[in-house]
């Protein structure tokens, strides 16, 4: 599903990612761990085309993203063709992003109603049916304000699955709430992957790593230092840069 050939990415003078090569397969969940400012999130904005890769390829279900192959020549998609293939990967940040002045629902349905032209009465179901399946089946004319960060997070990812994508991108989805919160959100995020959702989770929660990657990546300073099962990666770790990373989370 997610294929990445030394891919490369720098802001002016800093390099942030330096050669990074991995692949998800369908179905799988991949958990990145790693320091802040690792290139962790940065690489999932790549994936998404959030970001330009500066070298590398990286391809999403087959395509190319960011770019099309013409014979010998690399052309850049145009944006229309750009938002076209990201509309097809769901996206959950740190902060929820909710529009405030939107209901829960409404958040839900815009996407689907502006992007794929969906009717505002099957929008509406849709909605419904997503707020039910993050467990906030009696919330759907509430607004953001009205929501705990939990709550507003579980919405979030109701949004993006509201795109039926066949990828789901969580960037550090747990890291702005209260400690007490972030449970509801982790099983949400169990159940997608029971359910068989391909998924690539920056994270720190080591607990959800054990429990739900299928692998688990360790980066730091823009490169993969180690990569395996959750078992090998977070239990017998052989790299010493990963030793001291998980000697101090956990």
């Amino acid at each position: 599903m997610v294929k990445a050939e030394a891919v490369h990415k720098s802001f002016g003078a800093l390099d942030v990612l330096k050669g990074i090569d991995l692949e998800v397969a369908r179905g799988e969940v991949m958990c990145i761990l790693g320091p802040s400012g690792s290139g962790k999130s940065t690489f999932l904005r790549c994936v998404n085309h959030l970001e330009q890769i500066n070298a590398g390829r990286l391809w999403v279900d087959g395509e190319m993203v960011g770019y099309r192959q013409d014979g010998d020549r690399l052309l850049t998609l145009s944006e229309k063709e750009i938002a076209e293939g990201r509309s097809a990967i769901g996206m959950v940040f740190q902060r929820f992003n909710l529009f405030p002045h939107m209901t829960a629902a409404q958040n839900i349905m815009l996407a689907p109603m502006k992007v794929r032209g969906v009717g505002r009465k099957e929008a509406k179901q849709r909605a419904g049916e997503l707020l039910e399946q993050v467990g906030l089946a009696d919330r759907g004319d509430t607004y953001p304000a009205q929501l705990s960060g939990g709550q507003q997070q579980r919405v979030a990812i109701a949004r993006a699955l509201a795109m039926d994508p066949k990828l789901m991108l969580f960037d550090e989805p747990t890291s702005a709430l209260d400690p007490e919160l972030v449970g509801e959100v982790l099983e949400v995020m169990r159940a997608l992957a029971k359910g068989g959702m391909t998924m690539v989770v920056v994270t720190h929660e080591i607990g959800f790593a054990k429990s739900a990657a299928d692998s688990v990546v360790f980066m730091d300073q823009g490169v993969i230092v180690e990569s395996g099962p959750p078992e090998e990666v977070l239990g017998n770790p052989q790299h010493a840069r990963t030793k001291a990373f998980l000697a101090e989370v956990l």
